[in-house]
């Protein structure tokens, strides 16, 4: 062996598509290490959507375990940098959805640039949390619209939008009973009302049965909670619960929240 050269406990070396890596010796264990390394990669090297090599190859090429490099893939997976898809495989993740927690006026939902797919829309009577914003009696019935926003073909947010009858008084004349003709019907009448203001709420929730099927998550997965309610002519008109997977979106603050975060650390701009 050569002065210097390391023992293969210490050194894994890895050749990729921008030549050779090594792996020092680190305090931190060595899957973090090779994450950290992944990480550079997929920034650099690969495109969104795009599929990586099975982990016998990743495994080979690393020189790791491919318990070691199962560690590093999980944790990419967990901060979203990957997606595991089966019938797919493991791919690289779009970059995170932002959240808007700022607290100057936005739109209605389904404003011209709203990005947000209307699926259908129901009569039902709204949980009493939503009740209660709304200001009306328990029991009492509301238009839901629910709504999916995807991200590079990917759901990534589930939406249930609670409108009370008040807030759409020329609804009925609409022959669309239910489904996505009636939730964008819904969603014009609410465009010819004046939103006045509209405050919002985050909170870390876990993902319920028919959120987590639409987001292709397991139930009970960790999800973002965010509530919102808009005001038009001094009362709640609508109330918004939105569910993101934790995985796929970061919260943003201030007017505009268009700062992009690079995952190499101390670089960061703003757009």
């Amino acid at each position: 062996m050569n002065k210097g050269a390391k023992s293969r406990g210490d050194t894994a070396i890895a050749e990729d598509r921008v030549g050779t890596t090594q792996l020092e010796s680190a305090p931190e264990p060595k899957y973090w290490h090779l994450k950290t390394v992944l990480s550079e990669a997929l920034d650099s090297d690969f495109a969104v959507g795009e599929i990586l090599p099975n982990e016998r190859e990743l495994a080979a090429r690393f020189g790791v375990a491919r318990a070691t490099l199962r560690q590093a893939l999980d944790q990419l997976e967990l901060e979203g940098r990957l997606q595991r898809r089966r019938g797919v495989g493991t791919t690289v993740a779009p970059p995170r959805v932002g959240v808007a927690v700022g607290t100057s006026q936005h739109d209605w939902p389904g404003a011209p640039g709203d990005t947000w797919q209307a699926g259908g829309c129901t009569s039902a009577t709204p949980p009493a949390m939503v009740a209660r914003l709304l200001g009306i009696e328990p029991g009492e019935e509301v238009n839901v619209v629910r709504r999916l926003r995807l991200t590079h073909g990917q759901p990534v947010a589930a939406e249930l939008l609670y409108v009370p009858v008040g807030s759409v008084p020329d609804l009925p004349a609409i022959d669309s009973p239910s489904g996505p003709a009636r939730a964008r019907s819904v969603l014009r009448e609410l465009q010819r009302l004046e939103l006045d203001s509209q405050d919002r709420a985050v909170e870390l929730g876990s993902a319920r049965a028919d959120d987590a099927k639409e987001l292709d998550r397991l139930p009970g997965a960790p999800v973002l909670v965010v509530t919102t309610r808009y005001v038009a002519e001094g009362r709640t008109a609508a109330v918004s619960v939105a569910t993101y997977r934790a995985d796929t979106c970061r919260l943003t603050f201030g007017d505009s929240g268009n700062v992009e975060i690079s995952h190499h650390p101390h670089e960061r701009r703003a757009s």
